[in-house]
C-alpha cells in the first residue's frame, strides 16, 4: 500500500490564516496569564521582579530590588504551581478534543464519561489501602505509583465506556453519556465506601480529590507528572490528520488508509495516561476538556491540525485563570479549583445540550 490518503475537513486558505492567527494570540495570552498567575497573590511580585528572581537562579544579578520572601514564594510555590497548571490544563483540554473526535460526540469529556472518576477512584484506593495492599508497588515505583495507578483506573473506565457505546460499527451518543453517568455514580460510591475506612489525614486527602486543587504543588510533583502528560500530548498532536479523517466515519477512514482499531486503542491509552496523571496530582477538575475544544471550534473550525495545539494552549489559559480566581477571591483562604471550573462549565454544558436539542441532534 502507498501513503494513506487523508482528507482534511478544513482546506481554505483564509481559515488556515485565521487558525494560525488564533494560535499566535493564544501563545501571547498564555504568557500574560502565566505572568499574572505567578505575580498576583497575597505576596505581590512585579514582572520586573519576576525576571530578576529568575535570572538570579542562573547566577545573573540585576539592579531590580526584590525581597527574599518574594523569591521564596516565586521559586518554591508559584512557579511549580503554574507549571503544573499548564501541564494539567493542556492535558485535560487535549484529552477532551481527542475524545470528542474518537466518540464523534461533542459532549464527550474525560469528566462526563467517567474517565476522571475512574482515575480518582484508583488514586483514592492507593491513598487508603496503599500501605496494606500495595506496599511492594510503592517500593518498586516510588513517586510514580499514584500516576501509574490513576492511569490504569482511567484506562479501564475509558475502555468500558467505549465498549458500551459502540454498537454495529457506530458510537451511540446517548449510550455514551448514560454509561458515563453510571461509571461516575459507581466510582462515587466506591470513593464514599473508602471514606468510611480512612483516618483523619486520609480523609483530608480524599476531600482534596473530590474538589480539585493545584495547592501544595512542588517541583517533585511537576517532575512526576510532566513525563506522562508531555509524552501523551506529543503523540496526540501527531495524530491530527487521522482524527480529521475519522470525522467522516470509521468505514470511510478505513478506505482512506487509517487503521481504525489500532488508532482507537492508541488514543484511549494516551487519553488515560494524560487524565490519570492529572487527576493523581490535582484531583477532580471538570469541564476543561468540554469547554476548550468547543470554544476553539467556534474560532478556527474542526481541523485537528490546529484544534489540538490550540487546545494545548487554551486549556492552560482557562485553568490558570480559574486557579488565580480560586487563590485571590477569598484570600488569604483558597477556593477549591474544581468548584470554580464547575461554576463556569456546568452552565456551558447546559447551553450545549440546548443547542443540540434545537438542532435535533440530541434526545
Amino acid at each position: 500500500m502507498g501513503t494513506p490518503a487523508y482528507v482534511l475537513t478544513v482546506k481554505s486558505l483564509p481559515r488556515r490564516r485565521r487558525s494560525i492567527s488564533v494560535l499566535t494570540i493564544l501563545v501571547i495570552l498564555l504568557m500574560a496569564i502565566v505572568l499574572a498567575s505567578v505575580g498576583i497573590g497575597v505576596v505581590r511580585i512585579s514582572p520586573g521582579q519576576i525576571f530578576a528572581i529568575l535570572v538570579k537562579q542562573v547566577g545573573i544579578s540585576l539592579s531590580r530590588p526584590f525581597e527574599e520572601q518574594q523569591e521564596v514564594v516565586l521559586v518554591a510555590i508559584r512557579l511549580p504551581r503554574g507549571i503544573l497548571g499548564i501541564l494539567v490544563g493542556a492535558g485535560l483540554a487535549v484529552s477532551g478534543a481527542a475524545m470528542q473526535a474518537l466518540f464523534r460526540n461533542p459532549l464527550a469529556d474525560p469528566g462526563l464519561i467517567g474517565v476522571s472518576s475512574g482515575a480518582a477512584l484508583a488514586a483514592v484506593s492507593i491513598i487508603v489501602l496503599g500501605t496494606k495492599l500495595f506496599g511492594g508497588l510503592f517500593h518498586a515505583l516510588g513517586f510514580f505509583t499514584l500516576p501509574v495507578i490513576a492511569f490504569i483506573g482511567g484506562l479501564g473506565t475509558t475502555l468500558a465506556v467505549y465498549k458500551l457505546s459502540h454498537f454495529e460499527g457506530r458510537i451511540q451518543v446517548t449510550t455514551t453519556l448514560l454509561a458515563g453517568i453510571a461509571i461516575n455514580t459507581l466510582a462515587g460510591a466506591g470513593i464514599g465506601l473508602l471514606t468510611y475506612m480512612t483516618t483523619d489525614v486520609q480523609l483530608r486527602s480524599i476531600t482534596f480529590w473530590n474538589l480539585g486543587s493545584l495547592g501544595g504543588t512542588t517541583w517533585t510533583t511537576v517532575g512526576v507528572v510532566a513525563p506522562f502528560i508531555l509524552a501523551a500530548i506529543i503523540f496526540i498532536l501527531q495524530l491530527s490528520r487521522p482524527f480529521n479523517v475519522l470525522l467522516l466515519g470509521e468505514a470511510e477512514a478505513e478506505h482512506l488508509g487509517v487503521p481504525v482499531e489500532p488508532f482507537k486503542r492508541r488514543v484511549v491509552i494516551l487519553v488515560a495516561m494524560m487524565v490519570g496523571a492529572a487527576v493523581s496530582m490535582t484531583g477532580m477538575i471538570g469541564f476543561v476538556g468540554l469547554i476548550v475544544p468547543h470554544l476553539l471550534r467556534l474560532m478556527i473550525g474542526p481541523d485537528h491540525r490546529y484544534l489540538l495545539p490550540g487546545s494545548a494552549l487554551l486549556g492552560p489559559c482557562l485553568l490558570l485563570t480559574a486557579d488565580l480566581i480560586a487563590r485571590t477571591l477569598i484570600a488569604p483562604a483558597e477556593l477549591p479549583l474544581g468548584i470554580v471550573t464547575a461554576f463556569v462549565g456546568a452552565p456551558f454544558f447546559l447551553w450545549l445540550l440546548l443547542q443540540d436539542r434545537r438542532r435535533g441532534k440530541f434526545l
